[in-house]
């Protein structure tokens, strides 16, 4: 089920909430989540027929000791690497999942890089810009919102830089 949406729909997340606010056009998927799916992002790309490349996930990592937002797609991983280096860092690691879900109020499985309870330091991976649109988590697991890369970019003052992998 997708809907067009502009304006705050009930049982909205602070990602559609920031959405709405900035009056970005989007367009909501809702899936029935399974949790014994052993991907979030695979899940998201299967319940909503798109491809993978187009559906990103949003992961936290720690850039020397501050916590940084990539958000790369489902299909592949996070070279932490050159995450670092795109915000010119020297090491990077996950974050603690508890230290994630505590700093964006969001969990695990539906963390959004928008609407987060704080801003954090965003890169986006660059193969976004090959896509008209892209599919992020709205905030809740089973939940996604479809919206222009360069939108998301300028949202979150995202850095895009190559940072994923396969």
């Amino acid at each position: 089920m997708a809907k067009k949406s502009k304006k705050q729909q009930p049982g909205g997340t602070p990602a559609t909430v920031a959405l709405t606010t900035a009056g970005t056009e989007f367009t909501v998927h809702s899936y029935e989540h399974d949790p014994a799916h052993p991907s979030y992002g695979e899940e998201a790309a299967q319940a909503m027929g798109v491809s993978p490349e187009r559906v990103f996930k949003t992961l936290v990592a720690d850039v020397d000791g501050e916590l940084t937002v990539a958000v790369v797609p489902v299909a592949g991983t996070l070279d932490l690497k050159a995450l670092a280096s795109a915000v010119g860092g020297k090491r990077a690691a996950m974050a603690d999942p508890a230290a994630a879900e505590r700093t964006t109020g969001y969990v695990r499985g539906g963390i959004s890089p928008l609407g987060q309870r704080k801003k954090l330091r965003t890169v986006l991976d660059d193969s976004a810009s090959a896509h008209d649109t892209i599919c992020i988590s709205a905030g809740r697991r089973g939940l996604e919102v479809e919206l222009s890369p360069a939108d998301l970019a300028k949202l979150t003052d995202a850095v895009l830089a190559p940072i994923g992998r396969g």
